[in-house]
Formats: C-alpha cells, structure tokens, sequence
C-alpha cells in the first residue's frame, strides 16, 4: 500500500517528547504558530501546507491540563479546516481518565467527555500510552491504539544486579494485571496492596497480600499524582519486613507535596517516563529516575503510517 505524505506537529506541553520522537523518525516537526489574545483565548496557525496529508499532532493533557487539552483541540480544527486527511491524536498522557465511570450520584463522566471532544474537534485515529482506564478506549468511534511503556521499565530494571529478588507490588487490585506482565519477565513474584480510598487524592493503605520479607520491592502503577497511595504502600511493605523499596509508573504527575513526600519516605528511587514534562523541582530531586516512551511512540506512528501492525508493541 503507498505510503501518503505526512506531517509531525506538537503541541506546548509535549515539545521535548515530540523533538526526541521527530529523532527518532528522522522527520522535523512542522512548523505551526501558538499564541494566547489578552484575555487568554488561543490561536493557532498551521504554518505549512497541509491538505491531504496525515497529520499526527503531539501533545499530553498536562498541567495546567485545561488549558493544554483546549489548545489540543483548537489545533486539531484547525488541521481539519486546512484538509488535512487523517489527523491522529498521540496523547502519551490521557487527561481526565480518572474520570471514566460514575463513582457517586449526580458526577460526570470526564473521559467520555473528552473522548467526544476529540471526535468532534476532527480526530480520526487516537494513539496513547497506559491508559488508567483500558475501557476508556470503548468511549471513541474511530482507531485507538493504547500503548505500555512496561518494555521500557523493564529494561531499567533488568540492569540492577538484586533483579531475582524483586516483588513486583501493586498498590491496588485494578493494577494486578501490569505488575504480574512485569513480574513474569522479570522472574519476580507479585504481592498486592488491600487498599481503602477515603476520598479524592487520599487512600489508606490497609495490608498487604504475599511475600515481602526480606526482598527488594518495585512498587508498579500507572500514575504517581500527589504520591500519597505509593508512600503508604511503601510504609506497608516495610512494615512487612521488604528489604528495599522503589517505585515505578508511566505518568510522573508529582503534584502537590508529591516530591516533599517522596523525599521524606524511604524509598529508594522513582521511575517515571517523559510523557509528561517535568517541572524544575521534579527534575532537581535525586529520587527521581525519567526514562524516555520517544522510541516506543515513534515506532507506532512509524507503523500507523506505513500501516504495519502495532499489535507487537503491545505487552502481553
């Protein structure tokens, strides 16, 4: 099949990320100007032609994520009144996904919404990374391709010399499933945090299910936010007598007093990824580990163009 021509943009949030993938790809990002009028509204201005061409647009919904989902879809508009053909949205981190069910009466459905902003912005393809809902997918009408960036905490962990002794923990039941991915290839045993959630961003660590005594603990999840569901984990497992304890998640959000409670604790390390940018203080604080998604993202959009299968992207 003829391979169409296409274009690379990004959006502000995700400018670093989008530089590393266009690398990667050996492809400059397309040019396109962002700017906000006095009373905040944003402009955009596609700076190429880009009429029957395959756009894909890069950007997470980060801090402050209002603001970066709605410059998301007013450049996504404009992509599709230049007539761009496909526009695909790579979203490595998926804002409001937290939001993809009713947990009380009267509360929205945020992911869904955002699903159908993107849909009628004018997206045809949707790429992103750990969704932390999987089902979010079902929210969207056109091809969504939800990546893991499991390979690439993998292979940070594979290099530590106590590997064999690690427990792979999950701090709560709904990421059971990715610590045991990883605890399969790492040749590791799994453990799981009984978790009790007393509101929003605050959990209490109850007890924990399996064997952490004496081993070295890589605490595993899709997000870190203000950090306090992994610091009562770690202060779990220690309390079961784990040896060692790191942590590990694709979306380092680290807001609020994250980065106080993290380096207060007595964990070891934290692995995050670059799907979100991190700030000056997040970037200065010595527990803090970032892997780059770049080659992972880059191969997909690679493949979606030349319209190879992503499903070996996949980790299964």
């Amino acid at each position: 099949m003829e391979t169409r021509d296409w274009v690379l943009l990004s959006g502000t949030a995700s400018l670093h990320l989008a530089e590393k993938i266009s690398q990667r790809l050996k492809k400059s990002l397309g040019s396109v100007e962002l700017r906000r009028f006095s009373d905040g509204e944003i402009f955009v201005q596609i700076r190429e032609n880009v009429r029957g061409r395959d756009v894909y647009v890069i950007q997470s919904t980060s801090r402050p994520v209002n603001e970066t989902l709605m410059e998301f879809l007013v450049m996504i508009d404009a992509l599709k009144r230049a007539s761009a053909r496909e526009i695909s949205a790579v979203v490595p981190y998926y804002g409001y996904a937290r939001q993809d069910r009713k947990v009380s009466p009267r509360t929205p459905i945020s992911a869904k919404l955002v699903a159908d902003l993107f849909v009628a912005a004018g997206a045809t393809r949707m790429v992103s990374m750990d969704l932390h809902a999987g089902q979010i997918q079902g929210f969207f009408n056109i091809p969504f391709d939800n990546l893991f960036a499991s390979p690439v905490i993998l292979d940070h962990f594979k290099k530590m010399p106590d590997c064999k002794e690690f427990v792979i923990v999950s701090p709560d039941t709904g990421g059971l499933e990715r610590a045991r991915q990883l605890a399969e290839r790492l040749d590791a045993t799994v453990a799981v945090i009984d978790k009790r959630r007393i509101g929003p961003n605050m959990a209490q660590a109850m007890n924990v299910v399996g064997e952490v005594s004496q081993k070295t603990v890589v605490i595993l999840d899709d997000m870190i936010d203000t950090a306090g569901t992994l610091v009562q984990a770690a202060e779990a497992v220690f309390k079961h007598g784990a040896k060692k304890v790191f942590a590990a998640a694709t979306h380092g959000v680290l807001s609020g007093v994250a980065i106080d409670r993290i380096e207060k604790s007595q964990i070891e390390k934290v692995i995050v990824t670059d799907t979100l940018e991190l700030s000056e203080q997040v970037r200065s604080c010595p527990k803090i580990i970032q892997l780059s998604v770049a080659e992972l993202l880059a191969e997909a959009i690679y493949r979606i163009q030349h319209h190879d299968s992503v499903s070996s992207l996949f980790f299964k």
